[in-house]
């Protein structure tokens, strides 16, 4: 009999504490989780607004918009129903021309939208301000690299 009780007792203590592991431990690996997200969210608005915002729209720190933007990056634009392209190498040229002349654009604002991350990859929907207007609506796609976070695409809508 008291091996009996012992068993019950055993089998009793492992229904309600097995639960408890298991519900602490998935709290901990979710805020764990959400924590890495927030981590990653920083890194990727911090990203985007030195690379791109600062570098490329403000005609800033160009060697931090190479560092940001991977190096096959295109920028995908539709004109005249057609679909354009234009590689990252080519529109730091065109900004270092720009600032080689002395023109200064107005201050340009950036506001996130909507910032989604699934692993390694993300997709940033943001508008662009200049003087109090919105000027575009663009959705940059990244990856997380060994190095960092990195834009790899973008397409817009200009308002």
């Amino acid at each position: 009999k008291f091996h009996d009780k012992l068993t019950m007792k055993g089998v009793f203590m492992t229904k309600r504490i097995l639960p408890v592991i298991l519900l602490a431990a998935t709290l901990i690996f979710s805020s764990t989780i959400r924590a890495q997200e927030k981590s990653d969210e920083l890194a990727i608005k911090n990203l985007i607004q030195t690379a791109y915002v600062d570098g490329l729209q403000n005609l800033g720190d160009l060697e931090k918009t190479r560092v940001g933007f991977h190096p096959d990056f295109v920028l995908l634009g539709l004109r005249d129903g057609q679909l354009t392209r234009l590689p990252i190498a080519d529109w730091i040229a065109s900004t270092e021309k720009r600032k080689a002349s002395g023109q200064k654009p107005p201050l340009t604002t950036c506001k996130f939208l909507q910032v989604d991350i699934t692993g390694d990859a993300a997709m940033v929907k943001l508008e662009l301000h200049r003087e109090g207007q919105r000027i575009f609506t663009d959705y940059l796609s990244l990856y997380k690299f060994p190095d960092g976070w990195k834009i790899v695409g973008k397409i817009y809508y200009r308002h």
